[in-house]
């Protein structure tokens, strides 16, 4: 069964003035997805965000939110909704239950519905013991459920949390993580941040935008194969001299480390047989010898960068043009 897709969003671009900060970002929303939005400072996170939430236009493109365009009918678009700012919007003067009842009328739930939509709000959220307490006096942490509350009060398809977890302590990181995969089960939800670990404790896909553009959109699991590199690390007791190691098959480059031990880079299927044998038969004391894997800091820093190169380049050849 196909799933159904909540958010579409097709050739978005932002322009402040000649500044484009937002260049043809396509991609869809489907329900149980948990998007991992990455990007650097001043990638155009935000102004994405700011743009599928309804509060800032597009200069180009269309946004649908289960199918109804969120610049020809707002209302509606924007009900199926939920937003968690990175300042999360709290009337600090008021409790808990006080504010949630509010955002509930904002967002024209009433009656019996509303007593219902904020008991089940505070209740999947962990609010259930804080209901009459001041949100002044809360944790960070439990400010941060309330946030999140509110944003889920209306049961909204979609939920989009910008840096949910910022400024929290490990316990409270781990609990509103939970929250998020608990979250994901029934909606799609958008989590915008720059915490990586975050990215692979919670999300199921991930993009990652650079100077406007989207230069990674997959899987968690096609994330997996990238971060499986090219490269085995060897440890030898009785090293040769790498360019001995380097005619072995397979074999592309030899880089001798800081610790000694050495970095293969291969080329095709894995050497790591061959070379096992080979060092047991010619006795150079095989102490290591795994697989490297790259880090979602690495390969998000391989891209940021590549971008900002092909910008430079182009930049470049637009001058001599020029």
């Amino acid at each position: 069964m196909a799933q159904e897709i909540l958010i579409d969003a097709e050739h978005l671009s932002r322009y402040y003035g000649p500044t484009c900060a937002v260049r043809d970002v396509s991609f869809q929303l489907a329900k149980g997805d948990v998007l991992g939005f990455l990007g650097p400072n001043g990638a155009g996170k935000s102004t994405t965000m700011q743009m599928l939430t309804g509060n800032l236009a597009p200069s180009a493109g269309t946004i649908r939110v289960r199918g109804i365009d969120l610049l020809d009918a707002p209302k509606r678009a924007k009900h199926e909704l939920g937003y968690l700012p990175e300042q999360p919007p709290l009337y600090r003067e008021h409790t808990v239950d006080e504010f949630l009842t509010y955002c509930g009328r904002l967002h024209r739930v009433s009656g019996n519905r509303l007593r219902v939509a904020v008991d089940q709000a505070k209740h999947r959220c962990g609010l259930g013991a804080v209901g009459k307490r001041l949100i002044g006096n809360l944790s960070k942490g439990y400010q941060q459920r309330v946030g999140i509350a509110q944003a889920i009060l209306h049961n909204p398809a979609v939920v989009i949390l910008d840096e949910p977890t910022v400024g929290l302590d490990p316990i409270q990181i781990r609990e509103i993580r939970a929250l998020i995969r608990e979250l994901g089960n029934e909606h799609g939800i958008i989590l915008s941040t720059h915490i990586l670990p975050e990215v692979q404790g919670v999300c199921n896909r991930v993009q990652i935008i650079n100077r406007g553009r989207l230069v990674f959109s997959d899987t968690l699991a096609g994330l997996e194969q990238h971060l499986h590199s090219q490269h085995l690390i060897v440890r030898l007791r009785n090293a040769p001299a790498p360019t001995e190691i380097q005619q072995l098959p397979g074999v592309a480059a030899v880089e001798v480390l800081d610790d000694g031990r050495l970095r293969l880079r291969y080329e095709g299927a894995s050497p790591a047989e061959a070379i096992a044998e080979t060092a047991v038969n010619r006795r150079w004391g095989l102490e290591e010898l795994i697989p490297e894997r790259r880090t979602l800091e690495q390969i998000f820093i391989e891209l940021t960068m590549q971008d900002a190169h092909m910008d430079a380049g182009t930049s470049t050849a637009t001058e001599e043009a020029a």
